[in-house]
């Protein structure tokens, strides 16, 4: 891998300002919604601010443009996290994230493309995954150069759609495809290794045709570099990127801790949340 720094110090530490205040975006819509996904939304955060801010070719100001890359949530319960991402872009007003989950909201608990920027309904796991695989596969028809990113979490990859995708997108060569998946090894009931072990995805997903790369998912200069040697293997392999993370990421209460898979903070927690969030 191409371990050339390709960020400044100064890029990073902008990047970290973001992804703190998308956090504290988090954590305050679910907060004031009292309904949602913390702890996988919280993991994510690091690798869709890396796609968004410094990675992909995307337009607020014009979102279906064709030569556009496309990002799928496929771990759709996660969206607060792109939601916070994308009120930031501009491409909804920020207002609407105070309307999480509520009756007449724009936002509601999983992502829908009436959403601007949403370019899937994703929610039922595995489903995202194979949109991707579809888009992928339809933007290479159209002899497009774009980019496919698809992100997954790993309770998901139990589900038996998730390797059908897989093996198509290695059957019609997608090298415009990059997945990763959020490996933070908790899911709503438990460790992923309890509930369903896993075992050595990458080498899973190796066995399916796969280029495959293991990051630290929290490291921005990990993440661009990855994905830009990812980018320049057009040997018509599709990509994965297995990202090390850690749920519920910058709540410290919330770290590692599987009760925040699915629940809001109560008032106090959410007090506490936001204060670390703010330092």
């Amino acid at each position: 891998m191409n371990n050339t720094p390709t960020l400044e110090n100064t890029e990073l530490e902008e990047l970290k300002r973001i992804a703190k205040k998308i956090r504290y975006n988090i954590v305050k819509m679910i907060g004031l919604a009292k309904s949602g996904h913390p702890g996988g939304s919280l993991s994510a955060t690091d690798i869709i601010v890396a796609l968004y801010y410094k990675l992909m070719n995307h337009d607020p100001k014009n979102p279906h443009k064709k030569d556009r890359d496309i990002f799928v949530l496929s771990k759709g319960h996660g969206c607060p996290a792109l939601y916070a991402l994308l009120a930031e872009f501009g491409y909804f007003d920020k207002e609407e994230l105070w309307r999480l989950r509520k009756v007449g909201g724009l936002l509601q608990g999983h992502p829908s493309i009436s959403i601007p920027g949403i370019e899937a309904n994703t929610g039922s796991l595995g489903h995202g995954f194979s949109v991707a695989v579809g888009m992928a596969l339809g933007c290479r028809l159209d002899k497009l150069n774009n980019t496919i990113y698809v992100l997954l979490g790993d309770g998901e990859c139990q589900e038996g759609q998730v390797w059908e995708a897989a093996m198509a997108a290695y059957h019609y060569k997608l090298d415009n495809l990059i997945g990763f998946v959020d490996r933070n090894k908790l899911q709503i009931d438990g460790c992923t290794e309890d509930v369903m072990c896993l075992g050595d995805l990458k080498e899973k997903f190796k066995g399916f045709g796969w280029d495959v790369f293991e990051i630290d998912g929290h490291d921005f200069q990990e993440i661009v570099n990855t994905v830009n040697t990812a980018k320049s293997l057009k040997n018509g392999r599709p990509k994965m990127i297995i990202a090390n993370t850690i749920k519920g990421k910058g709540v410290s209460f919330m770290e590692n801790n599987v009760g925040f898979h699915g629940k809001a903070p109560n008032e106090e927690q959410l007090e506490k949340a936001l204060e670390e969030l703010s330092q």
